[in-house]
């Protein structure tokens, strides 16, 4: 590859947002030149880098499959591997596969304001070689974290532990944990994935948390779901799934935001319902936030519960004092046996895959910048960015975003403009780029883009107002510029 040749698209990612997007970008405009820029050797972003025991979503298939190929699972969470081969069909079925570069990890992109071209360098990882590419517009969908090393606290000790030491990241594909002591340290959805998992082989499961978080069953197939498929035609029951789902969701999310309190005692009786009026679930089950401040956890079938009452899982909460060859001691002086510990602790948030961004040789820091729509930055011409939310399926949005996309490129190509960029208006205030209290948003809440105080520049989470946004509001809406 080389500058001799001008793309019109680069995609940076062919995980679920990236091989979405290239698929609607080609059925829109089959005649013109994409790549796709991909680091790691096969599709499928975190369906495929994620390999740890029970790997599934943590949102409906309905919602984080794509709208323009109907998930056709009966599961509504699906596993990782029928997620996996999910992409891997509609990437064949579009016929994107060829435009895929693999093992190529985007460094930097540097836009020349004379030429209205991106230029782009890459590393190819096979070779150690950098290699540069021009196009007109760039569609990031790298998602929000590091894919080489997830996030591991500083444990006093852990060089003593004389047993395995983990991180569902990179999970060790021929780990050997049957009879074995399994100690799962976090309270997120891959602790809530993990526990249940592992206790079907393992001796004991324990869930290490420092506070508890929200967790709610869900069956794991939906019953009226299958009802309305066998009464509707396909594409119709699809329809009438996907918006039942969202609204559900939405309904629920909302609910819970305009009456915390209530919400929270609904959370509780659930959790006394399935571990009993003498399990102490305000120690283990009532976080100290309210409901949706972090993303809620889904179990299928309340499978850690079963496992609970079972006595091959259990929870435990408390703060780690330090680690030995054997174990863990805690603050409060209790000491926990583990042949395993499995740091289930979160991710390292990472915009853009960490891609250096450039205006005429000048480096662009996104934490001076505002995000127009959740998917463009103030000042930044021909680039979007794929951001889901945190507060439901990330592709509902990324789908959104994909139709804004094609709309601004559509608007871009009939007036023969070559530019675009959102301008902010004077005297924008600046507030949080999201509001969610994940501790892994937190940690780097002040690298990330602002939002402003008026739409298009918020950053709200909510798929009827982004739906209006992105969908149906007018492309030219005076916060876009355009311009040769």
């Amino acid at each position: 590859m080389s500058y001799n040749k001008i793309f019109d698209m680069v995609v940076i990612g062919a995980g679920l947002s990236g091989v979405g997007a290239a698929c609607r970008y080609k059925t829109k405009f089959p005649n013109d030149n994409i790549l796709i820029f991909e680091s790691r050797s096969s599709i499928g972003g975190t369906w495929d880098l994620f390999r740890y025991p029970g790997v599934r979503s943590d949102s409906d298939m309905l919602t984080l499959g794509y709208d323009f190929r109907p998930w056709k699972g009966n599961k509504t969470l699906a596993d990782g591997k029928s997620i996996r081969d999910y992409i891997h069909s509609v990437a064949k079925e579009y016929d994107i596969i060829q435009f895929i570069k693999y093992m190529s990890e985007v460094i930097s992109v540097d836009y020349s304001t004379e030429e209205c071209l991106w230029y782009i360098t890459l590393k190819n990882l096979k070779t150690g070689l950098n290699e540069f590419v021009k196009t007109k517009f760039i569609v990031s969908s790298t998602g929000y974290y590091r894919y080489d090393k997830g996030h591991t606290p500083l444990f006093s000790g852990k060089s003593k532990f004389s047993g395995k030491f983990i991180h569902p990241q990179h999970w060790p594909e021929d780990l050997d944990y049957k009879n074995k002591n399994i100690i799962v340290i976090g309270s997120g959805a891959t602790a809530f994935t993990l526990v249940p998992e592992l206790s079907k082989k393992a001796k004991h499961v324990i869930m290490l948390q420092r506070s508890p978080s929200y967790v709610a069953s869900i069956p794991s197939v939906d019953r009226i779901g299958n009802i309305v498929k066998f009464i509707m035609p396909k594409n119709l029951a699809f329809k009438v799934n996907r918006f039942k789902n969202i609204f559900l969701a939405r309904h629920l999310y909302f609910k819970a935001r305009n009456n915390p309190e209530k919400s929270r005692n609904w959370f509780r009786k659930k959790i006394i319902k399935e571990l009993g009026a003498d399990y102490p679930v305000d120690l283990h089950f009532n976080p100290k936030y309210n409901p949706w401040d972090q993303r809620v956890c889904m179990v299928p079938d309340g499978d850690i519960f079963s496992a609970m009452r079972v006595g091959k899982a259990s929870v435990v909460t408390d703060e780690i004092d330090y680690f030995d060859e054997s174990g863990i001691s805690l603050k409060s002086g209790e000491y926990l046996d583990a042949d395993i510990i499995v740091s289930a602790t979160g991710l390292e948030v990472l915009l853009n895959g960490g891609c250096k961004i450039y205006i005429d040789g000048k480096k662009q820091e996104l934490a001076n910048s505002f995000g127009y729509k959740g998917t463009m930055y103030s000042g930044i011409p021909n680039y979007f960015s794929i951001f889901g939310y945190t507060n439901a399926s990330w592709t509902l949005r990324a789908n959104l975003i994909s139709e804004f996309i094609l709309r601004v490129i559509e608007y871009v190509k009939i007036n023969e403009y070559k530019k675009v960029f959102p301008k902010t208006k004077i005297g924008m205030q600046k507030y949080p780029w999201i509001n969610f209290q994940a501790r892994y948003f937190l940690r780097v809440m002040d690298k990330l883009p602002n939002q402003g105080d008026r739409e298009p520049w918020l950053n709200l989470q909510d798929y009827k107002i982004d739906k209006k946004l992105l969908t149906q509001d007018p492309i030219d809406d005076g916060d876009l510029l355009f311009s040769n």
